[in-house]
């Protein structure tokens, strides 16, 4: 299912568990069946974060969820604690190779890969007022390449976590309903929607790649957009594209 399909899909449910079903599906197709979906916030700024998904958002393996939580794995899970100190997504398999692990987060890796979750990737998803959510995709089969998928899978997290928004607080802002795009701007998140860079689009549209981010972040910035792929998400759930 591309992104636009699961856009309609989405904006025909008011349900979260539909919703979360939704997503699940949509990852298995890429080989990522296993799902969680959680919000990280903190009480103060040197503090860890809690990380308590709900059980609608969450289809991990039930032992490794009952380990996980009885062992209170969350203040070393290094996805956790990494999460809100990038800006991309990341894998899982990725790192030990850019930061030195301590042991305890070291541990809890290898023992989600024991558990099935084989390989990993997760998405940041940053909103207003300093808050940090987190959608993580995982593969029980040795074989997948989280690296090919990592796109497609960013941008089904951020869509579900604005429908996941919309459903909590259905009411749309006079903002967003008043929100125009520029045509180049249209077409610049129409090719982001494809998969294509900033390069790739200025060959496509005969423009500079310095243009194309300047039309991207002026859309972004209409949007309210945290980034690109989050400015694709609202301008489609607007039909702005």
């Amino acid at each position: 299912m591309d992104l636009f399909s699961f856009v309609e899909c989405a904006s025909r449910t008011q349900s979260i568990k539909a919703l979360f079903d939704l997503l699940v599906s949509c990852a298995s197709e890429e080989g990522f069946s296993e799902v969680a979906y959680g919000a990280l916030t903190f009480a103060e700024a040197l503090r860890l974060p809690e990380y308590l998904p709900p059980a609608l958002t969450v289809n991990f393996p039930p032992e490794w969820c009952h380990r996980y939580f009885e062992r209170k794995y969350r203040v070393i899970d290094p996805v956790v604690r990494r999460t809100p100190m990038v800006s991309a997504p990341f894998l899982w398999d990725e790192l030990a190779k850019q930061c030195q692990l301590q042991p305890a987060e070291q541990r809890v890796l290898d023992e989600a890969r024991e558990a099935g979750l084989k390989h990993g990737m997760s998405v940041p998803l940053f909103g207003p007022l300093g808050r940090v959510s987190v959608v993580s995709f995982a593969s029980p089969f040795d074989d997948v390449d989280p690296q090919d998928r990592m796109r497609h899978l960013s941008a089904l997290a951020w869509q579900f976590h604005h429908a996941f928004a919309e459903i909590a607080r259905p009411k749309e802002s006079s903002q967003d309903r008043s929100t125009t795009l520029s045509e180049r701007e249209k077409d610049c998140l129409r090719w982001v929607a494809e998969g294509k860079s900033s390069w790739e689009i200025g060959k496509i549209l005969n423009v500079s790649e310095n243009t194309v981010n300047f039309h991207m972040k002026n859309a972004s910035r209409k949007l309210g957009a945290a980034n690109r792929m989050h400015a694709v998400v609202k301008a489609i759930r607007l039909n702005l594209i």
